[in-house]
């Protein structure tokens, strides 16, 4: 699988958000009733707009990013490294700035890569940069082109094989192709209270780099290759 693509010319990714307000109780009043409205068909019975609120940040309207991490394929001799970068912090317009300005540096024709990026890191950091009023980078521009035009990678799209029946999470796929992870200080569930209680960017911010790590070590299991040694990965 992906036996034509070139790694040295995919940049994996991946985000982090967080509601924009720290409690409900903030929430402006018309966006309270936007998000009462919004959220009627996925509530539990009884479940009020309030106790669902934690769950804001996975929708661009009322979330915000808080963390980019992304990867690039390094090659040291015959051996393939990594090279992770994040953008983070609380202003998202500045952090989304430093993401566009490393997009721009590249090719038009890089390739993106996110496990379940179709569905959510692509299109959230495209409309999170529509609402900061910042241009939306070439890489992500997907308007007016056939599918086969658009150089974006989805792991479990690609995972899928054509299968829309399920979700497969990135933790149950590093343990299938046993890739070793480390042992997890946080999950997603609690960024919400690691930025909003903790303010904690940091945690945050190692919780993000390990899930790009691991993304990018799944598309050398699917190329049939080696992992990438952990002397081979670098932070930067």
């Amino acid at each position: 699988m992906l036996e034509q693509t070139d790694l040295q010319q995919v940049l994996v990714l991946d985000i982090e958000t967080v509601p924009q307000y720290a409690s409900f109780d903030l929430v402006p009043p018309v966006f309270r009733e936007l998000w009462e409205k919004k959220t009627l068909p996925q509530r539990k019975e009884g479940e009020t707009p309030e106790e669902f609120y934690p769950k804001a940040g996975i929708m661009a309207e009322f979330g915000k990013i808080v963390c980019i991490s992304v990867g690039i394929f390094t090659r040291q001799g015959d051996q393939m490294g990594l090279r992770v970068k994040s953008f983070a912090g609380d202003d998202e317009c500045a952090l989304l700035s430093g993401f566009i300005s490393l997009l721009d540096k590249q090719p038009p024709s890089l390739s993106l890569c996110a496990h379940n990026g179709k569905e959510f890191d692509f299109p959230y950091l495209c409309r999170r940069t529509l609402i900061n009023e910042l241009c939306i980078p070439a890489q992500l521009r997907i308007r007016g082109k056939k599918p086969w035009e658009i150089n974006h990678l989805d792991t479990m799209e690609l995972w899928k094989f054509g299968d829309y029946k399920n979700y497969t999470s990135l933790n149950l796929l590093a343990a299938v192709f046993n890739i070793p992870t480390p042992k997890d200080d946080i999950n997603g569930s609690d960024v919400y209270r690691v930025y909003w209680e903790e303010h904690n960017i940091e945690r945050i911010k190692t919780y993000c780099q390990k899930d790009v790590i691991t993304t990018a070590q799944l598309l050398m299991r699917f190329k049939q290759l080696p992992l990438i040694a952990d002397e081979n990965i670098a932070i930067v």
